[in-house]
């Protein structure tokens, strides 16, 4: 994901060197552009993603391509993230009769959880140019199909707790994975001129996972359930884009 965002990031630079020597009035008419942008989201939590998290947040990338009929086809990605857990008894069985759990040395251990996840879509959408000031913004809609991941993320610092480390915080992570869908209405506006383009809108996002543990291990003798999960997600997310526009070309008269 990290890749992801710097590669966006990459091509967003280059797009402005682009641009700033190729740029093109698109009050003109609706032109065929690539959209490289980064974007923030933060979605509240439904479904069985409500059990496990609460608030979260959104950070990627979008990389798409704008026809001269408005279609938006492209790829998108997100790193998602969160401090909001709703998994309850976690760490009771390590808890001493203090209410502290204790490292290799035996002096009390900070022990941190917070929810980490990733998606990335195929995209379609398109730009209705109502509400704007030129053919190329408007009402904003695009949905897509994709992979989804969550987890727990267990960190103990620098301190050391056996059963806190390595594959075993495996056991800890309720880890899922599976297929994912989304649908995104908003508003985009590309200016005539200039660097000004962004969209923003509300966002949705549906999750069918799968728990990829066979254990829990603050639960051994309860089973996994191998059942799909409904996660789900929902919000609003707002992003900035530079277009890369084709130089227009320039008009020779002879007599």
């Amino acid at each position: 994901m990290i890749s992801l965002l710097r590669a966006g990031l990459f091509f967003a630079l280059i797009s402005s060197a682009f641009f700033s020597w190729g740029q093109r009035n698109v009050r003109d008419s609706a032109i065929a552009t690539p959209w490289i942008s980064v974007h923030y989201g933060l979605n509240w939590t439904g479904g069985d993603l409500a059990d496990r998290y609460g608030l979260l947040n959104h950070l990627g990338s979008m990389v798409s391509y704008k026809t001269t009929k408005n279609w938006v086809l492209g790829v998108e990605g997100n790193f998602i993230f969160g401090n909001q857990i709703r998994i309850q008894g976690m760490f009771d069985h390590l808890v001493d009769e203090f209410g502290n759990i204790t490292d290799v040395n035996g002096d009390i251990a900070l022990v941190a959880v917070n929810a980490r996840g990733f998606n990335a879509n195929l995209l379609v959408g398109k730009v209705f140019p109502i509400w704007s000031p030129n053919e190329n913004s408007g009402l904003f809609v695009h949905g897509g199909l994709g992979y989804v991941q969550y987890k727990a993320r267990v960190e103990t610092q620098e301190q050391v707790i056996p059963l806190l480390e390595l594959d075993y915080r495996k056991g800890y992570d309720r880890y899922t994975t599976g297929l994912n869908a989304h649908q995104f209405v908003g508003y985009a506006f590309m200016a005539n001129q200039g660097l000004v383009n962004f969209y923003g809108g509300l966002y949705i996002q549906e999750g069918f996972t799968y728990n990829r543990r066979d254990v829990f291990f603050d639960q051994p003798d309860v089973p996994v359930s191998k059942s799909m999960m409904f996660d789900l997600q929902y919000g609003f997310k707002v992003g900035w884009f530079i277009p890369i526009y084709q130089r227009k070309p320039k008009d020779y008269y002879f007599e």
